[in-house]
């Protein structure tokens, strides 16, 4: 994983970074990672220079959902939507998180705080056990700080990234 910048950031937001760097570092089978807002709008990805390379491969597709942060960002909120729908009309209260199995891959939704939801994609032969553990991990050093102020100030970083690598 090639770290993103994180000059200029504001403290709170670089240790997200690093949080998340961590993760995907430190855990075995962790193929790409997203952090996505309520309202479904990727804040942190474990490679945000991956959408633009998806864009340029062409016919070559990349591992991961068509190779696009943002595209793990989507699946994630709607699978987080989905769930959260489900619970309610099985009046069964909040989902604390989602873990899908898969033939070729696995995938992870953790709910975060006020709706902020974490996706993980994951490799078949990941321990899933160990992923979901690490996510909780994250999810409790990360949750008291994702504020509406550092929300605003990821989508702002993730924005100028992506028009900065699109010149």
């Amino acid at each position: 994983m090639t770290a993103p910048s994180t000059f200029g950031l504001s403290s709170e937001a670089r240790n997200l970074h690093w949080l998340l760097t961590n993760l995907v570092e430190e855990v075995p089978g962790i193929q790409s990672v997203a952090v996505v807002s309520s309202d479904g709008l990727l804040l942190l990805s474990s490679d945000p220079g991956r959408n633009q390379a998806a864009r340029q491969a062409g016919g070559v597709k990349p591992t991961g959902p068509r190779g696009s942060s943002a595209d793990l960002a989507t699946i994630v909120s709607g699978i987080g939507s989905l769930t959260i729908g489900a619970a309610k009309l099985m009046e069964s209260g909040g989902v604390k998180h989602t873990m899908v199995a898969m033939d070729e891959g696995s995938l992870f939704v953790m709910s975060i705080s006020d709706g902020s939801l974490l996706g993980v994609h994951g490799s078949a032969d990941c321990d899933m056990s160990v992923v979901a553990y690490h996510m909780a991990l994250f999810v409790g050093r990360a949750g008291h700080v994702l504020t509406p102020e550092l929300r605003s100030e990821l989508r702002q970083s993730l924005e100028t990234a992506t028009t900065g690598s699109s010149r």
